[in-house]
């Protein structure tokens, strides 16, 4: 992986600080010398599915967080638009239905997971119950979960257990074939304000905004520590996140493909081989054809 690019993983032994990392780095990238390079990569990921469907031993699931007007959606457009649909699932986890507070909280995440030789893409994630539901605990009463009847009952040690069973669901994942690719687009309050205000104003975006944005903003403090704690306790070795910085769009698309590209090409996916039985087969119906 570039350099510029490495600098944008996590490291799971060491503190990690959002105070401490750039919304608008570009790594030495223009925005063409961007676009160009985005060209190239996708292409890349599109050979690289092909034989990850074809081989069908693994899955890559790739999940994306971030603050309202973030650019997760664009991001998934551009940067995934050169898949074949025939491998790859796109997910959006909204507020839990009546029927999924009725199960634990990763239930509806599990049942979304890509099949093997599959891409699967989560637009916002199993990670939503430790940071929507941390800046809101009472959420979690909907989940009825026994001896929590109290959001004075949801403390440090409720959080420290659910950030536990997300290690674990993610380490039971990656030892059965599925690799996860973690994404949290870091973008700054003051591009945040002038997205929002694009959205207002443009009356083809007024449907991306929502009153309950700016309800959320104000909270923007509490957001960056429930990711700050999320991100400090769930980056691992295997299922690192990547902190993406988002004020320029054409950059976080280039460097979210980058990386998924260099992950994928770590798997040393090859085609299926036929055995001798089969080649031989392939040979006579070769030949029958060409005798026609």
């Amino acid at each position: 992986m570039k350099n510029e690019f490495k600098s944008l993983i996590v490291q799971g032994d060491k503190k990690f600080s959002l105070k401490n990392v750039k919304t608008d780095y570009t790594g030495g990238y223009s925005k063409e010398k961007a676009k160009d390079a985005l060209i190239n990569s996708k292409i890349e990921i599109n050979h690289l599915q092909e034989k990850l469907y074809a081989s069908g031993t693994q899955s890559v699931l790739i999940l994306f967080q971030a603050m309202d007007a973030a650019g997760k959606d664009s991001a998934i457009e551009h940067v995934m638009s050169g898949l074949n649909p025939q491998g790859c699932q796109v997910f959006s986890f909204k507020v839990p239905t009546s029927e999924e507070y009725e199960h634990d909280f990763l239930w509806r995440h599990y049942k979304a997971l890509p099949e093997r030789g599959r891409i699967g893409i989560h637009n916002r994630s199993h990670y939503e119950n430790v940071l929507v539901c941390k800046v809101h605990p009472e959420y979690i009463l909907s989940e009825n979960i026994p001896g929590f009847a109290d959001v004075k009952k949801i403390n440090k040690d409720f959080w420290k257990q659910r950030y536990q069973s997300i290690r674990n669901f993610e380490e039971h994942l990656t030892a059965n074939g599925t690799v996860i690719i973690k994404f949290f687009l870091n973008v700054s309050r003051a591009e945040q304000k002038e997205r929002f205000l694009e959205r207002i104003e443009d009356p083809t975006k007024n449907w991306k905004f929502s009153s309950g944005d700016i309800k959320e903003r104000a909270l923007w403090d509490d957001y960056m520590k429930a990711y700050e704690d999320a991100i400090n306790e769930t980056s691992t070795k295997d299922a690192p996140w990547h902190i993406i910085p988002a004020d320029k769009k054409w950059f976080a698309r280039l460097a979210i493909s980058e990386i998924i590209e260099d992950k994928m090409k770590s798997l040393n996916l090859k085609f299926p081989v036929l055995g001798e039985e089969e080649q031989g087969k392939l040979s006579e119906t070769k030949m029958a054809l060409l005798a026609e």
